[in-house]
Formats: structure tokens, C-alpha cells, sequence
């Protein structure tokens, strides 16, 4: 399951993290966003606690998609030791996902 992150909890939630993150930066309205967003959640179930992925309403936080210069959404921005590693803009598949996130467990 997704978790929710928002301006108050993006520096603990995801820069803390002890496992890479993967922030889906999104919106209701995005039809490319919803399109995506269930690849995104079996992404997470596949992958268990061996990462976290994040979901972040741009409509609801402006601060954290401010920081990282979010211009279009789907966004999606892979954390690792609380670093920016790498980055997708717009929808993609599922294994373009996958293998980012696998590179980050190395």
C-alpha cells in the first residue's frame, strides 16, 4: 500500500527512509496519473518492504513538488539514502519502473 506524503511529512517519510523511496507525484484530475497509479501500487506490493513508495498530491502540497521543479505530472522521483537518484516524467510501463527501482537495491 501507498503511503500518503505531503509538505509536513516528505523530510521524514521519504528523506529518512532506510530503504529506497519511489514519490508519485499526481493529481485526481490526470488521466495519464490515473493510468499509471496501478502499476504503481502492484509495483509496491511486489516489492514488499524492500522499498517504499509514496504518493504526493500536487494539488494538496506545493512546497515539496516546488522543491524538486515538478512541471508536469505523473512525476515519478527514486529516493535513496535521501538522495534524488533518478527521475520519469509522464506515464511509462511497468517494467521502465521496475528496473529503477531494482537499481536502486544494489
Amino acid at each position: 500500500m501507498s503511503q500518503i506524503v505531503t509538505d509536513d511529512n516528505f523530510n521524514t517519510v521519504v528523506l529518512q527512509s532506510a530503504v529506497p523511496v519511489l514519490v508519485d507525484f499526481w493529481a485526481a484530475w490526470c488521466g495519464p496519473c490515473r493510468q499509471i497509479s496501478p502499476i504503481v501500487d502492484e509495483l509496491s506490493q511486489e516489492m514488499g518492504d524492500k522499498i517504499l513508495v509514496c504518493k504526493c498530491d500536487v494539488d494538496e502540497a506545493t512546497e515539496i513538488p516546488a522543491r524538486y521543479m515538478i512541471r508536469s505530472i505523473p512525476t515519478l522521483l527514486f529516493f535513496k539514502n535521501g538522495e534524488l537518484v533518478h527521475k520519469i516524467v509522464g506515464a511509462t510501463n511497468k517494467q521502465t519502473i521496475e528496473e529503477k527501482l531494482k537499481s536502486l537495491l544494489n
